[in-house]
């Protein structure tokens, strides 16, 4: 069953009262069924629910990986980029400031600059890291759901 196609457990419930015969080959009618059968019935259900609330979690937690994977890339993609523009620029900069001014001040005022750039490097890395959850939202929400119905069946 795909996570896409889950129904409510009181709809899988329903639907098997309604019918004359269920997926499972026994009859809909719920009123002539044991007690042990009617609860195998909720345990299997239950049983169900947990797989499916264990794959939406295992998809949420795939989802948030890749993003944490993406901006790590862009961590180190700005890192190697960083470093070759600092190497090269900082060297024609430091020797066209040479031709004004004393030569360690414009390595000084070079090294400023790539150290400005740097900072903004990282903190846009850190603001697209912060956006990222690692809790599994729609689980959570669709686990309280779930126990709200189990209060409230009929609800």
């Amino acid at each position: 069953m795909s996570l896409t196609s889950r129904k409510p457990v009181q709809e899988r419930g329903s639907e098997a009262r309604d019918g004359d015969a269920r997926a499972d080959g026994r009859r809909g009618d719920r009123s002539r069924e044991s007690l042990g059968t009617l609860f195998s019935d909720v345990v299997e259900d239950a049983q169900d629910l947990f797989r499916q609330e264990v794959e939406l979690a295992k998809a949420e937690v795939r989802e948030e990986v890749a993003g944490a994977g993406r901006a790590a890339g862009m961590f180190g993609a700005a890192g190697f980029a960083g470093y070759m523009v600092a190497v090269f620029l900082s060297l024609a900069l430091a020797f066209g400031l040479a031709n004004v001014m004393d030569a360690g001040w414009a390595a000084l005022i070079v090294a400023g600059l790539w150290a400005l750039a740097g900072g903004v490097l990282f903190l846009r890395g850190r603001a697209r890291m912060s956006r990222l959850s690692p809790r599994p939202e729609r689980t959570l929400r669709t686990l309280k759901e779930d126990a709200a119905w189990a209060r409230h069946p009929t609800g």
